[in-house]
């Protein structure tokens, strides 16, 4: 089976040369266990997604850790977080740098165990879905594009042909039955199906949870902690809204995106993508994948730039809003070809103090569109590097 090759692939080894212990976070089928055992084929590999192999875990952990053969690759530890304490004891006891090298699905239970056990010892990393510059291919015509947001950004579908209903279908399966499970026993299982839809009809609108809660016929607090539930399992991305020095009156309220974009166009239902290019959602999905492209890019290349979008009680907006720290970048992303004057508006009349202001468009074309605003391809963003 052909291998992508990640990002993250050097700082990694760089990693295993300074920590004793390493973790990989992401959601599921990013490719977290695939990438440690294609880096280190040496090491020992254990998974705790098998249950016999969990129950000894927890029965015994400390005899589990004494008795692993390292260096080992400990597969989705968030199973038995047991084993957590046990590891930094070994560390203690001899601190050999890459011994242990785990993997997590659910990102606020692997992380609340580091905290409380391995800091100072680990290297932490998240792995998301593929990013452009990972599948070395950039589809540049609109419905190349939305075929590429329609099968998503995971490594399967990318890899190999296929059924991306059946692929998306089994995801969500295995996402509810398994890891919101494990996370919080939701017993109504419908509802919170039924709200994961709601939320991919809402991609890049403001999050209402009073609404949501009225239509999913639950209440405020469920919807909030179900909210909680799917950012720290990574299956949604919350853009919060940028705040710093700012006198205006802002809109405080924060903007749902999905992580991939496959699993949005599995949970509307749309078939293929040309009537996914031609629908309703097309810009709101097409604004996903560019942020999402963007936040994957900085984490993988670790640039430490913080990610917003502005928006004020005057409907002033801008769709992203990229903080480098001492400077900023200001973006507009618009789902067509045909570049107008009037795109500059919003961007224009932002009295942020921003390096550029770019309109981002299926369009290929650079040009100005008033003269502090500049129209470019969206994958001038996507991919800098191209």
């Amino acid at each position: 089976m052909k291998y992508i090759h990640r990002t993250l692939e050097k700082a990694l080894l760089a990693a295993v040369k300074q920590f004793p212990a390493l973790v990989l976070t992401g959601p599921r089928q990013t490719g977290k266990s695939t990438l440690l055992k294609q880096l280190f084929p040496a090491y020992n590999y254990i998974t705790l997604d098998d249950f016999s192999v969990r129950n000894i875990a927890k029965q015994d952990p400390a005899l589990f850790v004494s008795t692993l053969q390292t260096p080992v690759i400990l597969d989705e530890i968030q199973y038995a977080p047991e084993l957590l304490n046990y590891i930094k004891i070994h560390i203690d006891k001899e601190r050999v740098n890459g011994r242990f090298l785990l993997t997590g699905s659910q990102m606020f239970n692997v992380m609340q165990g580091m905290s409380e056990t391995l800091a100072g010892r680990v290297a932490l990393f998240e792995l998301l879905p593929l990013s452009f510059q990972e599948l070395d291919s950039i589809p540049k015509e609109p419905l190349a594009c939305f075929q590429q947001i329609m099968r998503g950004f995971y490594p399967m579908p990318n890899i190999q042909e296929m059924d991306l209903p059946l692929f998306y279908g089994s995801y969500l399966s295995t996402y509810v039955e398994r890891d919101v499970r494990q996370i919080k026993n939701i017993q109504d299982i419908a509802s919170f199906q039924r709200f994961l839809e709601l939320l991919a009809i809402r991609i890049g609108n403001l999050l209402n949870m009073q609404e949501l809660a009225s239509e999913c016929g639950v209440s405020n607090p469920t919807v909030k902690n179900w909210l909680s539930i799917l950012e720290s399992s990574r299956i949604i991305y919350l853009l919060k809204p940028y705040f710093k020095n700012v006198g205006k009156r802002l809109i405080k309220t924060p903007k749902v995106y999905f992580t991939d974009t496959g699993l949005v166009a599995h949970l509307l239902r749309y078939k293929d993508a040309d009537t996914l290019l031609k629908g309703p959602v097309a810009g709101a999905i097409f604004e996903n994948m560019v942020i999402m492209e963007a936040i994957k890019e900085n984490m993988y290349n670790r640039t430490g730039y913080e990610f917003y979008f502005y928006r004020d009680t005057n409907q002033v907006e801008a769709d992203l809003v990229v903080d480098k720290g001492q400077t900023m970048d200001l973006y507009e992303i618009k789902a067509t070809q045909t570049l107008q004057a009037e795109f500059a508006k919003k961007l224009q009349n932002i009295s942020l103090p921003a390096d550029s202001k770019t309109i981002l468009s299926l369009s290929s074309a650079t040009l100005p569109l008033k003269p502090t605003v500049m129209a470019k391809p969206w994958w001038s963003l996507a991919v800098k590097d191209k």
